[in-house]
């Protein structure tokens, strides 16, 4: 019976993988050319050495239970291993088969066994797993789609700045995230540059999950085959989110550069009136006696004395900083900041309560600065009062305190506007970000007063409830 077999044995030589033969004690009765030449190059006679003597003894337990359950099944079982003998070491998929006696009882008198080597696919795996790592872990975020655009990779970056799940993005196309702001021609030039299978990087504006945008440079890549068939698409994200703080940065100082210069023009334009007015006042208060007239001129003199004030107060607050320290009377500059503040509009019907601890000492800060955060805070209060639907009683007011605690000076800012959401609230000091309608607001007040803040080692935090009102709390140290 083993004579006919190793007769037929022979067509195994044409393979280059490891054939063997073992009888029911598990020994190598028969080997292919293959296996001869790799395996047992050194070997003079392999025939009857165990199969345990090539596996690695930690895999002999789990061999035996392939050999069992082949015989039990009377099939093919698989499964891996690692070979271990004369010098060689390579991870293998060991397939066996039982050969069957003439009986009838599933006895077998031997095993027909197949050792694929599998190290270049373990290579190709590691360096798959390699790259996947590189993938999964890399800030920028990486989509892979098919030639129709449908994606079927995305890395966690790409996941955390989409604000959707893995699963709501596998089978997409791209165009959930379309913001409308790219035009078709401009995607229409994207899809003719990679369907041709170069590379093609343009600037886009998507939209986030939850509808706000997200600034990046798009790089595509063709994945082609090896006859150069595009098989698929590969993108890569760079934010550019802080190029467009930057750039915006640099409108905004720009814009109130010409405001400080159109503050210094109307200081200029309507100062000289104004003294001519405040003269006339002084020469008419010199000239009667009647107390109605006197009177009067008195409320006359001192509009003259506020719109001066208030000129005055915008070309401050216009100019560009210093940035040095200097002692600060920050009761003062909280009058002064509400005070410009009650001058808009807007804030014709509201209420301003300023209650100030007389014992905070100065402070050293740049002046013109943290009254810029006081006015941002304040204007931001208004609107927000603003934005309540109007109800007979409605209480429209603003409320500011000034205090100690230990060794800190603590500002509070408190308004009866719509508030915030407490889904926005952590998000409330980033740049760009603002509650209010689209062309109300840069986003920018609330970021550059945490900035300002910041670097002067105190805090800025914010409590609110919607249709309650919010509360902005300042911390400033006091240094002695």
């Amino acid at each position: 019976m083993i004579k006919d077999y190793k007769v037929n044995f022979t067509v195994f030589d044409g393979f280059e993988e490891i054939y063997l033969v073992l009888n029911e004690e598990l020994k190598i009765i028969l080997s292919n050319k293959f296996a001869r030449n790799f395996l047992f190059s050194e070997i003079v006679n392999p025939e009857n050495l165990s199969v345990y003597n090539i596996i690695r003894t930690s895999d002999h337990k789990r061999f035996k239970d392939l050999i069992n359950n082949s015989l039990k099944s009377q099939l093919s079982e698989t499964d891996n291993f690692l070979i271990d003998f004369n010098n060689k070491h390579f991870h293998s998929a060991v397939t066996v088969t039982p050969v069957p006696s003439d009986s009838t009882n599933n006895s077998a008198f031997g095993f027909l066994i197949l050792i694929k080597d599998l190290s270049e696919e373990k290579e190709r795996e590691q360096e798959f797993l390699k790259f996947y790592k590189i993938a999964e872990n890399t800030v920028n975020p990486l989509q892979i789609t098919d030639v129709n655009g449908k994606m079927i990779y995305v890395n966690n970056a790409f996941v955390q700045a989409s604000g959707y799940t893995r699963d709501e993005l596998i089978g997409q196309d791209p165009k959930i995230f379309s913001s409308g702001k790219n035009k078709k021609q401009f995607w229409k030039k994207m899809w003719d540059t990679i369907s041709e299978g170069r590379v093609w990087m343009g600037e886009i504006e998507n939209r986030k999950k939850n509808g706000e945008p997200y600034y990046t440079q798009l790089l595509i890549s063709p994945i082609l085959d090896y006859e150069g068939k595009v098989t698929g698409y590969f993108g890569i994200h760079r934010d550019l989110s802080e190029k467009r703080v930057l750039e915006r940065q640099l409108i905004h100082t720009q814009k109130m550069e010409s405001i400080g210069t159109l503050a210094a023009g109307i200081a200029h334009e309507v100062g000289n009136p104004l003294a001519s007015i405040s003269a006339l006042v002084q020469v008419a208060l010199r000239s009667t006696k009647d107390q109605f007239i006197i009177e009067k001129l008195g409320l006359v003199k001192n509009q003259v004395t506020r719109i001066s004030k208030i000129i005055r107060d915008l070309v401050d607050f216009s100019r560009p900083s210093n940035y040095e320290l200097q002692l600060t009377d920050i009761n003062e500059t909280l009058r002064e900041a509400v005070e410009i503040t009650k001058v808009g509009t807007k804030a014709k019907s509201i209420e301003f309560e300023v209650i100030t601890n007389e014992k905070i000492p100065h402070l050293p800060l740049i002046a013109d600065q943290i009254q810029q955060v006081f006015v941002n805070i304040l204007l931001n209060a208004v609107d927000a009062i603003n934005e309540v639907e109007k109800e007979n009683g409605a209480d429209k007011k603003i409320k500011v305190v000034s205090d100690i605690t230990d060794d800190h000076i603590v500002l509070k800012f408190s308004d009866t506007g719509t508030g915030i959401p407490e889904e926005f609230q952590a998000k409330v000091f980033e740049p760009f970000f603002t509650t209010k309608k689209e062309g109300k607001g840069t986003g920018l007040g609330l970021w550059v007063s945490y900035g300002i803040v910041k670097s002067f080692q105190g805090d800025i935090k914010l409590e609110s409830k919607v249709n309650k009102g919010t509360t902005f709390t300042i911390t400033l140290p006091i240094h002695t």
